[in-house]
């Protein structure tokens, strides 16, 4: 229910959206505007649109610079020419306090497609959403809130915390300095050189992370589960599609690895220090390093690296589990 209502927002948008579109029947007419704005910093910066990518970078000079490419077409909603001189005139752009909002009047965008260019002092936090539409963030301290609807979203070289989401779309998070969350109903997910925690699920596509700062949440419903790097706990579940994590599992860390119909792939150096506990209902379970066997079935395995600090939880329904040494998992992939 919970998730219903989450997703219940974006859905009316996009219905919005649809039925705008549906109303383009004429010729369209294109245009632009460019507004510079002093800001005293720190900045919010909350940016909204219906159709049109939006990109979004830090800037060094302490001011606010908007570019908008704007399209009108359609008839219905008066003269196509009129709304984008209006549009143009008097660009969606609100600066109160220390509040900028950009793209706010839905009501004028009927039919109205505008790709914006942004840049920011870097110091700005940052709330952006786009129905139909990429979005772009980079360079910023943030926190950073970027959702789309049917578009993708990337954030590269954020500060603090970034929240990315996509219904339809991938969505990718690259050297943030503190905790990721990233999530894809429809599209891939990936996150890479995140300082702080990392939580990354997809209903439909694969989910990577690769050099994780802290923990690990990550899923995927339909699509494999990929996480390299990992150093501290990690939860890597799919229900249909492969997991593959290769980290060290060392001092009190957790690893708990599981999917209904896939083989799971562990890759750790040879000194690691971990327990393992397997099991694979309808698969078998082969290690490659030398392991110290506790207790061994036809479909299930309990063992020992080293002295055994961390803890490597295992369980597949249908596939393999495999234990290999990171130096063979290297030479295995050139």
């Amino acid at each position: 229910m919970t998730r219903i209502r989450r997703l219940a927002a974006p859905l009316a948008l996009v219905a919005f959206a649809v039925v705008l579109a549906g109303c383009d029947m004429g010729p369209s007419v294109s245009g632009s505007f460019d507004r510079s704005l002093d800001v005293s910093a720190p900045l919010r910066v909350e940016v909204s649109n219906v159709a049109g990518d939006i990109t979004i970078s830090g800037a060094t000079d302490g001011k606010v610079h908007v570019h908008g490419d704007v399209r009108v077409g359609g008839f219905g909603f008066g003269n196509p020419q009129d709304r984008l001189n209006q549009i143009v005139a008097n660009p969606p752009i609100e600066l109160k306090g220390d509040t900028l909002r950009i793209g706010r009047d839905v009501a004028r965008q009927h039919n109205v497609s505008i790709a914006y260019s942004i840049e920011v002092p870097r110091g700005t936090s940052l709330d952006s959403a786009s129905v139909s539409g990429s979005l772009s963030v980079r360079n910023l301290l943030g926190p950073v809130q970027a959702h789309s609807v049917s578009g993708s979203v990337n954030a590269n070289d954020i500060g603090k915390d970034a929240h990315l989401t996509s219904i339809s779309g991938s969505v990718e998070a690259e050297n943030c300095g503190d905790d990721v969350r990233a999530s894809s109903v429809s599209g891939s997910v990936t996150v890479t050189n995140a300082k702080g925690d990392v939580t990354a699920h997809s209903t439909s596509g694969t989910v990577t992370v690769r050099a994780p700062g802290g923990r690990v949440d990550s899923s995927s419903t339909s699509g494999s589960v990929e996480i390299r790097g990992a150093n501290n706990d990690v939860k890597a579940h799919t229900a249909s599609g492969g997991v593959d994590v290769g980290g060290n599992p060392s001092g009190n860390s957790y690893w708990d690895l599981k999917t209904s119909s896939g083989s799971v792939n562990i890759e750790v150096p040879p000194n690691a220090n971990f327990h393992l506990s397997s099991n694979a209902v309808s698969g078998q379970i082969r290690t490659q390093l030398p392991i110290v066997i506790e207790e061994q079935g036809k479909h299930s395995l309990r063992a020992r690296m080293g002295n055994g600090d961390g803890r490597v939880e295992v369980h597949t329904v249908s596939g393999s589990i495999v234990l290999e040494g990171t130096q063979q998992s290297s030479l295995k992939s050139q």
